[in-house]
């Protein structure tokens, strides 16, 4: 039986990625592959009063070209975290639930974490608390390419360019308020918070809704 999740490190991942968390009891993040560049490991998506708008966070270049991903530090370029959290503030500060949620992700964006990992972690584990998703994250001790018989390995679904651009047959998009959604309809593959500040207690149940049986 298949009872572990073995998926890439993401920043603020959107709802799809925490849609596959539910279903699993155990998840084991990948700390061991090499660090690729322009994907959710690093980067969001949020739903701002104009569109979509894509949150990145910069990293310190690493010294090889194939650095894993445990590796990889966090840059203090461009003074990201207040931009980051302008951003998010912007873009949800009208939604039902950003005023309940805001101490809780504020922090974030007003200390330094030095490794992308850890960031991400952090960030994922206060989502799925928040979220009453009740899931165990570990970390792998090593890369296997081909993970044992029990695992469910979606590492390319999660860590390429393409990022969940392919048909998912485990998972369908349910449409929930957005509040810029009059000006611009729903819009889907949103960071999971924007499903937090909007749906509040009931995301949990957007993404029960959102698995094909």
């Amino acid at each position: 039986m298949k009872n572990i999740l073995l998926l890439t490190s993401a920043y603020l991942a959107p709802v799809h990625y925490y849609s596959k968390l539910y279903c699993y009891p155990v998840v084991q993040v990948e700390q061991h592959e090499h660090y690729i560049k322009q994907t959710l490991r690093n980067r969001c998506t949020i739903a701002s009063a104009n569109g979509p708008q894509t949150l990145s966070v910069p990293i310190i270049k690493p010294d090889t070209p194939k650095t894993p991903m445990k590796d990889i530090r966090i840059s203090d370029h461009g003074n990201w975290r207040h931009l980051h959290w302008s951003a998010i503030e912007s873009a949800y500060n009208s939604t039902p639930f950003f005023e309940y949620y805001r101490d809780y992700f504020q922090p974030f964006y007003e200390k330094k974490i030095e490794f992308l990992l850890d960031l991400n972690e952090q960030l994922c584990e206060l989502v799925c608390r928040l979220t009453d998703l009740s899931v165990t994250i570990r970390r792998t001790e090593s890369y296997q390419k081909e993970p044992a018989s029990t695992i469910v390995d979606i590492r390319e679904q999660t860590g390429s360019r393409k990022e969940f651009t392919l048909p998912d047959p485990h998972y369908r998009i349910v449409p929930y308020y957005q509040v810029f959604q009059e000006k611009q309809g729903f819009l889907p593959g949103m960071s999971m918070i924007d499903l937090l500040f909007n749906m509040g207690p009931e995301s949990l149940l957007i993404l029960e809704k959102s698995i094909r049986k």
